[in-house]
């Protein structure tokens, strides 16, 4: 995944009156910490912040450029408050990052191909727990279902990782379940039953 360069202005505002003139000017309150060093309240551009986390999501990397502040700083979301009806972002936190340095994050994972006839996927995780390289994580991981029967399972053990990518979760995790799909005889004569069951009441 790519760095996204990103500029942000030193926030001196504070408390929800501040946070609310913040975003009126088209600004998103962030947090930006990590590494021992005290944190500091900065202004992301909203579309911008907008449109690098619809292509990267949680784990997308940022290169910040604070105004006034020599060099730049790299930084992964933590946490996003977001506002549920208008659809806007109402905080960030930001964590500073190095290069070479390994995190842990939740990578959306991918099931390919097709189980058996007759069978349905239940996803029980999208997600799972990996550790790599700040700089190098995968957008997505990917598992095969493709021929499971029903009664099978597929878990965190069986994603296929990209190399310098560790699975941080337990590989018993349950990720999908393959289960048998209901027939169209056994979905009809359920209703069935139930109206004579009331009849004969």
């Amino acid at each position: 995944m790519s760095e996204v360069k990103i500029s942000a202005e030193p926030r001196t505002e504070f408390g929800k009156g501040g946070a609310r003139r913040t975003r009126r000017a088209g600004l998103v309150p962030a947090v930006l910490y990590g590494h021992g060093e005290a944190p500091q309240h900065i202004a992301l551009p909203a579309r911008e912040f907008a449109a690098a986390i619809r292509h990267g999501g949680m784990n997308q990397v940022f290169t910040i450029d604070i105004a006034g502040n020599s060099g730049a700083t790299l930084a992964l979301p933590k946490a996003i408050q977001r506002d549920p009806i208008k659809d806007t972002y109402e905080h960030v936190d930001l964590l500073i990052v190095k290069r070479g340095e390994k995190v842990q994050v939740d990578i959306p994972v991918h099931l390919t191909g097709e189980a058996a006839k007759n069978t349905l996927i239940v996803n029980e995780s999208t997600t799972v727990a990996v550790v790599a390289e700040a700089l190098h994580l995968p957008t997505e991981l990917e598992v095969s279902i493709d021929g499971l029967e029903a009664g099978s399972h597929v878990t965190a053990g069986d994603v296929k990782l990209p190399k310098g990518v560790e699975l941080a979760a337990d590989p018993e995790l349950v990720l999908a379940v393959i289960s048998a799909a209901q027939s169209n005889a056994e979905a009809t004569e359920e209703p069935a039953e139930g109206a004579e069951g009331e009849s004969a009441e």
